[in-house]
């Protein structure tokens, strides 16, 4: 089902009296405001939520997953299986398929590799050496892995914006802060013209949405309520055993509440994580047992974290304060996210703090979260394992159990997970969330005479 016809069945069964015997209306302009900076063109480096929505505006991966977790076709033509072990994607043009296969290469290769090639790890080669034919590209699986097609749709997988490519989304940019409305967009233009965008800090964010200065503002507003979507940016403290002692792992248990961490010094939609895998896709297991406090003299330690996501820093504080108890003396240093993921390659650190947007299916988040914990030695054993189950739930259950195992073995400790901070002005309707937990903002559109209004929230 497409997106307009999701939409008809909603004006059909629970749309409001004004829009029910007429047609939603197409145009307008809607001012979005944002925390943080506009998203550059990398989609690996932009998975914060809000980078990750911003981005999706002009860039989409091959499918995107609905709220219910089903597939549908975004950039790709043809999303199938001509052989059992074998997935071939179908897209308008040579030239995309050749963009396609040089994204995906980049990052599973030594250039700029990120976390999320685990996403391609089950293909013959891990991705390395996709060539096209013509406008398709086949896929040839090394071992079963039915959870290829929908780990494809995430957007870290997305075709990166340039100049040759500018937009492959449902909006394209036609000046510094101004999106316009796709006519050709394959899933149908949007309702909405244009969306003229505002980076601000959460106080002007705050102050936008109490002016009725915004219809939508994305970031971490106070009392924003319930999730708006799935929390599945998480969060986690990476250690090296190499450069710190082997107590390490006992000593942050006994000094690290999450739940206060998570109160306390995390803004947003946020749930404490005390597994490797968020409470959206792992939840009712036993917690981790606090260590033993460790002795001895104070060791030094330098803790990195992204000096673009705000809450990190605050964090990273507070857990400089309480391992200081544990005899630990840690010095904090902030990077921009590419200068992290490169050390985090490199093995180049004593703790990080690595936040990623994880995938809303068990087995691939798993296998992004071995690979974050430097762990790409499991990948081979465990996802062959998990991928020879085929009823799905049967196999998100062996991910998830797989997930408590392999947790004491890893060097890698979860904290939180955040959704996406949001706030709706009444008057806008058609939103809908997808199953990665971000916002479609293609098929909303505005009531006639909506203005922008603090009222609503999501």
């Amino acid at each position: 089902m497409t997106l307009r016809y999701a939409l008809a069945s909603l004006l059909v069964f629970g749309a409001s009296p004004a829009l029910a015997a007429g047609r939603i209306p197409y145009g307008g302009e809607l001012r979005l405001a944002h925390t943080g900076p506009s998203p550059q063109g990398d989609p690996t480096l932009a998975d914060t939520p809000v980078e990750a929505t911003l981005l999706g505006l002009q860039s989409r991966p091959i499918c995107r997953l609905g709220a219910g977790g089903e597939s549908h076709l975004a950039v790709a033509r043809e999303l199938s299986r001509p052989m059992a072990q074998t997935v071939r994607i179908t897209l308008p043009s040579l030239g995309l398929a050749n963009t396609l296969t040089r994204a995906w290469t980049r990052f599973t290769g030594a250039e700029a590799p990120s976390p999320y090639r685990a996403l391609l790890f089950p293909v013959n080669g891990e991705a390395r050496q996709l060539s096209p034919r013509g406008t398709a590209l086949e896929l040839p699986l090394a071992f079963p892995w039915p959870d290829l097609e929908r780990s494809l749709c995430h957007p870290a997988l997305a075709l990166p914006v340039t100049t040759s490519a500018p937009s492959l989304g449902p909006f394209a940019s036609t000046g510094k802060g101004l999106l316009e409305a796709r006519l050709g967009y394959p899933e149908g233009r949007p309702y909405l013209d244009r969306i003229l965008l505002t980076p601000t800090d959460e106080r002007g964010l705050t102050r936008m949405w109490t002016a009725r200065q915004v219809h939508v503002a994305l970031g971490a507003l106070p009392e924003t309520g319930a999730l708006a979507g799935a929390a599945l940016h998480a969060t986690y403290l990476a250690y090296s055993p190499r450069r710190v002692p082997t107590d390490f792992r006992q000593a942050f248990e006994s000094a690290i509440d999450r739940d206060d961490l998570t109160r306390l010094f995390v803004r947003a939609p946020a749930v404490s994580m005390p597994h490797l895998l968020p409470p959206a896709l792992l939840t009712q297991a036993p917690r981790p047992r606090p260590g033993a406090p460790s002795s001895g003299g104070m060791r030094p330690v330098t803790l990195l974290y992204d000096a673009g996501i705000e809450d990190q820093r605050a964090v990273a504080e507070r857990i400089q304060v309480k391992l200081h108890e544990r005899g630990y003396k840690v010095a904090l240093e902030p990077q921009p996210r590419a200068i992290l993921r490169s050390r985090w390659a490199k093995g180049d650190f004593d703790l990080m703090l690595h936040s990623l947007l994880l995938p809303p299916i068990p087995g691939p988040a798993l296998a992004v979260v071995l690979d974050a914990a430097g762990r790409r030695d499991l990948l081979g054993v465990e996802l062959p394992l998990i991928g020879a189950v085929e009823d799905t739930a049967a196999r998100d259950t062996r991910a998830r159990e797989r997930a408590l195992a392999l947790a004491p073995s890893v060097p890698l400790l979860p904290l939180y997970a955040q959704g996406l901070g949001m706030r709706v002005a009444p008057g806008m309707e058609g939103l809908v969330m997808d199953a990665q937990g971000l916002p479609l903002l293609e098929g909303a559109y505005l009531l006639p005479e909506t203005p922008a209004s603090p009222g609503g929230q999501r």
